[in-house]
C-alpha cells in the first residue's frame, strides 16, 4: 500500500476530478505550458530564458519568482546561499548547452582514437598500417568498440568465484551491468549473451519530455542461471561527453509531491516525468518519438513477471543511472504497484547522487521495508558524486538506505552516511590528496597483489593523475566499484540494522 501521507494527500486534493490526479489541467494540455498541479511546491530552472543581466541579478536580494529563468511559487526562500547554488546550477547548464555539439564531436573523435589501436591489432600494427596507408577505422556500432569508461576498465567477464546464491552475487552482477551500460547496443548484447550466458532483452534510448530528445538509456537482461530467475534493469549513468546528461545532473530544480517529498527535478525528467501530466499512473505513448523510461520499462516488466510468477527483478545503475534506479521503485509505490514491488528482489546503486529530501527518504524507506526490498548504496572512497547535491539547509537533499562505504583498500563497512558528506571541506583537502597519491601508486601494484584481472592500464593510470588535481573525480569511475564488489566482504551484503545519524 502507499504510505499514509500519500493517502492523506489524495484526500487533501480530492476536489480535483479523479481522472485528473495527478494529471494536468485541460488548459495546460491545450497550450503546451508546463503544468505543476501534481506538485504542491517547486523550483524550476529554465536556462533557455537566461540572459547575462539576469544571471548577475540572481546574486543580489530580490524575489526569485520574478526572474525569467526561475519558475517557483510566490514567496520562495531566497537567501544568498540558495541564490549562489542557483547561479552555479543554471550557469553550468547554460555553458553545457553552448558546448554540447563541440563536446559531442570531441568525444566522438577521442573515443575513435582510443579504439584505433585495438581495431588495428595493437599499437605496432597501427603504425605499420599508417605507413602502408591501410588504417582500419573502428566501427562505433560494432561489439568491439569501447567507450571512454570501457577503456578505463576493460573487464567484461563476471567473477567466476562469485556464484548464484552468494550474498555478493547480485552486487557483483549489477555493478558489471552498470559498467557495460555505457557501451553500444552490440557490445552489451554480445557481452550478455556470449560471455555471461544470459538473455538480452534490449537496450533502449528513452525520451525526455523536457529536453525533447531521447537522452535516457537503459538495458534489460534476464538471468536464468541456477537458483536465479531475475530480470536486471540497468540505467546508464552520465556519459563523459554527453552535455544533456550533465545538464540533468546539474539541474537542481525540484518538485514536492504530496505525501512523497521533494525530488530532484532533473532525475524525475530523465525517468519520465510528463511535462503536461506529471506522474499519471498510465499514459498513452506518443508514436512520434521513443517511449519514456518509467512507463516503457514498467510495461516490459509487467509482461515478463506475469508470464512467470517465480521471476523477480532488480534495478541498478551507476552515477545518474543510480539515481534513476532508486527513483524507479519510489514511483512504483506512488502508483500503488504493490504486486510489482513484491517481486522486486533489490536495488543496487553505485556512486549515487542524492535524489530527494528527508521526507522522500522516509517515504521510499517505508515502501522498501514494507515489501522487504533490500537497498544497497555503494560509495567508494572520496567519490565526489555521492556527496552531491549538498545536504544542507539550502538544498536539503538527504541520503537514505544501507550505505556500504569502501576505502582505498576495498575494506567495506556499513555507515549511516559516507565520511565528509558534502565533499568540499578545507580540513579534508590534504587527506584526500594523499589518498589520491596512494591510489595512483596502487594502480602499479594491484595486479601483483590481487591478481592479473585487477591490472590497470595506462589510460586508467592517466585518469588517476586527474585525481591528484581534483580528488574524487577518478574515484567515481566504474573500476573501483567493480573491485569493491569483488574484493569486499560478503558479510556486508547480509541483512543488517541500518545505522542512524
Amino acid at each position: 500500500m502507499a504510505s499514509k501521507g500519500w493517502v492523506e494527500a489524495r484526500k487533501k486534493f480530492s476536489h480535483y476530478p479523479t481522472f485528473f490526479f495527478p494529471f494536468c489541467s485541460n488548459l495546460a494540455m491545450a497550450t503546451g505550458d508546463c503544468n505543476k498541479e501534481f506538485s504542491t511546491d517547486y523550483i524550476l530552472l529554465k536556462p533557455e530564458n537566461l540572459s547575462f543581466y539576469e544571471l548577475i541579478r540572481i546574486l543580489f536580494p530580490g524575489d526569485i519568482e520574478k526572474r525569467k529563468f526561475v519558475d517557483c511559487l510566490e514567496g520562495a526562500e531566497s537567501n544568498f546561499e540558495r541564490r549562489w547554488i542557483i547561479f552555479i546550477s543554471i550557469s553550468a547548464q547554460k555553458f553545457l548547452q553552448f558546448v554540447a555539439k563541440p563536446l559531442s564531436w570531441f568525444g566522438s573523435a577521442f573515443e575513435t582514437g582510443l579504439n584505433l589501436s585495438s581495431t588495428n591489432g595493437g599499437f605496432g600494427r597501427l603504425l605499420l598500417n599508417c605507413l602502408r596507408g591501410n588504417i582500419q577505422w573502428p566501427d562505433k556500432t560494432s561489439p568491439t568498440f569501447s567507450s571512454f569508461n570501457g577503456h578505463l576498465d576493460k573487464r567484461v567477464e563476471l567473477d567466476e568465484s562469485i556464484k548464484p546464491g552468494d550474498s555478493k552475487y547480485y552486487a557483483a552482477l549489477t555493478m558489471m551491468s552498470a559498467k557495460i551500460s555505457y557501451e553500444n547496443k552490440a557490445f552489451i548484447k554480445t557481452t550478455v549473451e556470449d560471455r555471461w550466458k544470459m538473455e538480452f532483452l534490449g537496450s533502449f534510448d528513452f525520451w525526455n519530455d523536457y529536453q525533447d530528445k531521447a537522452t535516457t538509456q537503459a538495458f534489460i537482461l534476464h538471468d536464468k542461471n541456477v537458483d536465479s530467475d531475475t530480470i536486471i534493469v540497468t540505467f546508464r549513468g552520465t556519459e563523459t561527453f554527453d552535455a544533456d546528461a550533465w545538464c540533468t545532473d546539474f539541474d537542481i530544480s525540484w518538485y514536492e509531491i504530496p505525501g512523497v517529498g521533494k525530488i530532484h527535478g532533473g532525475f524525475m525528467k530523465a525517468l519520465g516525468l510528463q511535462k503536461n501530466l506529471g506522474w499519471p499512473k498510465e499514459i498513452i505513448q506518443d508514436d512520434s518519438h521513443p517511449p519514456v523510461a518509467y512507463y516503457a520499462i514498467r510495461e516490459m516488466l509487467r509482461e515478463r513477471l506475469q508470464a512467470n510468477d517465480q521471476t523477480k527483478f532488480v534495478v541498478t545503475g551507476h552515477s545518474l543511472g543510480a539515481a534513476l534506479a532508486i527513483l524507479f521503485p519510489a514511483i512504483l509505490a506512488l502508483h500503488e504497484e504493490t504486486w510489482m514491488l513484491e517481486r522486486l528482489r533489490g536495488v543496487y546503486t553505485f556512486g549515487q547522487p542524492r535524489v530527494g529530501d528527508l521526507k522522500f527518504g522516509e517515504f521510499t524507506t517505508e515502501q522498501l521495508n514494507e515489501h522487504n526490498i533490500p537497498y544497497f548504496r555503494f560509495v567508494y572512497g572520496n567519490d565526489l558524486v555521492p556527496r552531491l547535491p549538498y545536504d544542507d539547509k539550502a538544498l536539503m537533499f538527504k541520503h537514505f538506505g544501507t550505505c556500504l562505504y569502501y576505502n582505498s583498500f576495498y575494506e567495506g563497512k556499513i555507515v549511516a552516511e559516507e565520511p565528509n558528506k558534502n565533499y568540499f571541506s578545507p580540513l579534508m583537502a590534504i587527506p584526500k590528496t594523499m589518498n589520491a597519491v596512494w591510489e595512483l601508486i596502487r594502480s602499479f601494484i594491484i595486479g601483483h597483489s590481487k591478481g592479473k584481472e585487477y591490472t590497470e592500464g595506462w589510460f586508467l593510470r592517466a585518469f588517476r593523475v586527474l585525481g591528484l588535481i581534483v580528488p574524487g573525480v577518478s574515484a567515481h569511475g566504474p573500476q573501483d566499484y567493480v573491485n569493491s564488489t569483488r574484493l569486499g566482504s560478503s558479510a556486508l551484503l547480509l541483512p543488517h540494522q541500518i545505522p542512524t545519524l
